[in-house]
């Protein structure tokens, strides 16, 4: 009988050329690395924010069993005074310049919103987007007397930490109401649960993407008036293409863009858009 046939260890393996594999040579790397340097200068201030709101963020945010509005507010415990709003907006915007960036609102775009809110003089502002509850407090100073704001945060933990901001600003629940809740199941509840029958001027502030649909929903519910005032945060950046896109194109807004930087970041360009509605048509 013949010998049994046996396999051999690397019998139909065939090596790679020069016995290496998978490895770049030095030449190619470096022809790389201009491109690579590039970049990383053009789009340096995008980078920082990128290692700033997600690495170091989430860090902390395991060191220290905190969210960053939670150490933002224990900041402002210990900074501000109580019952001055502009003091404790003003700790906010220390505290993110200085310490951990809040991704707020910010002094330049805070100061469009206040003026656009002296201006209008609405008696009644919703707001989608508390989040620490920075433009809380920017509405609230500026509303007419006898003025009411209500406000929607879909998570119950950053909603606990606005509502103690607020509060400690000097504003009780019959002037600013927190609401915690998605803006989709809110809204068709406005007009029944929270008695609002109008909306005179509305801040979208929270997720771009449902910019569009939270209009549509306001649209849908009449809770927009004819002339009523809608702003709109971060229409730049991140974005809200498709929101921009059916404000201008419905026939039922005019709209206006106020080009803007981020707080902190003033290369990363931004803008507000205010729509005025001109009635459903």
């Amino acid at each position: 009988m013949g010998t049994p046939w046996r396999k051999r260890k690397g019998i139909g393996k065939c090596p790679a050329p020069g016995g290496r594999v998978g490895t770049m040579s030095p030449a190619i790397a470096l022809a790389f690395l201009p491109l690579v340097v590039t970049l990383l200068v053009r789009y340096r201030h995008y980078f920082r924010l990128l290692v700033g709101t997600v690495l170091l963020r989430s860090l902390r945010d395991c060191l220290s069993g905190l969210r960053i509005e939670e150490r933002a507010f224990s900041y402002v415990l210990t900074h501000a005074l109580p019952g001055d709003p502009g003091h404790i907006l003003t700790t906010l915007d220390h505290w993110s310049s200085h310490c951990e960036y809040l991704s707020h609102m910010g002094p330049v775009k805070g100061q469009i919103l206040m003026r656009l809110v002296e201006e209008k003089a609405p008696a009644c502002v919703l707001e989608l987007g508390t989040y620490c509850g920075y433009s809380t407090l920017l509405i609230a100073q500026a509303l007419p007397p006898g003025g009411r704001l209500l406000t929607v945060e879909r998570d119950p933990r950053t909603a606990a930490v606005a509502e103690k901001l607020i509060r400690l600003a000097g504003f009780d629940e019959h002037m600013v109401e927190l609401i915690v809740g998605s803006s989709e199941e809110v809204i068709p509840c406005l007009r029944t649960q929270y008695q609002l029958s109008r909306a005179d001027l509305v801040l979208l502030i929270h997720r771009p993407r449902c910019y569009l649909r939270d209009l549509q929903l306001l649209e849908a519910h009449a809770l927009l008036p004819a002339g009523g005032t809608v702003l709109a945060d971060h229409v730049l950046f991140p974005g809200a293409p498709r929101f921009l896109q059916y404000a201008k194109s419905c026939g039922r807004y005019r709209c206006r863009l106020y080009h803007t930087g981020l707080p902190d970041f003033p290369a990363i360009k931004d803008g507000i858009a205010q729509l005025t509605y001109a009635g459903p048509g």
